[in-house]
């Protein structure tokens, strides 16, 4: 994968993930919001390092990988219409460890 596809790729992510939370009602409850938010914040933020070549194509996959699954955590945790405590516990375990690696990524040695 080319890096201008790679820069492709992620930005794509993060516009269609706005475009969902743009499609939701309006009234979003408030558990909801915080883990959307910080879900498309900590995918900005493995786009601006894709883009300023902070991170290698490998890390980039590594790092997306890590948030697909967030992602398909958060869909499970919202199939009944909710969040529970339980599940935004969970969620934000799962966000404090994939924060963690996004930075650790982004400032290690290795550069494109």
């Amino acid at each position: 994968m080319t890096h201008k596809h790679l820069i492709l790729t992620t930005l794509t992510a993060i516009l269609l993930g706005g475009s969902a939370l743009i499609a939701q009602d309006t009234v979003t409850p408030k558990r909801e919001a915080q883990v959307e938010r910080r879900a498309q914040r900590q995918q900005k933020r493995i786009g601006q390092g894709a883009a300023s070549g902070q991170l290698t194509p490998k890390e980039t996959r590594h790092l997306e990988a890590r948030e697909g699954k967030l992602q398909k955590d958060i869909n499970k945790a919202e199939a009944d219409g909710k969040i529970t405590k339980g599940e935004q516990r969970k969620l934000n375990a799962e966000e404090n460890r994939d924060s963690r690696a996004i930075r650790r990524k982004k400032h290690n040695a290795r550069t494109q």
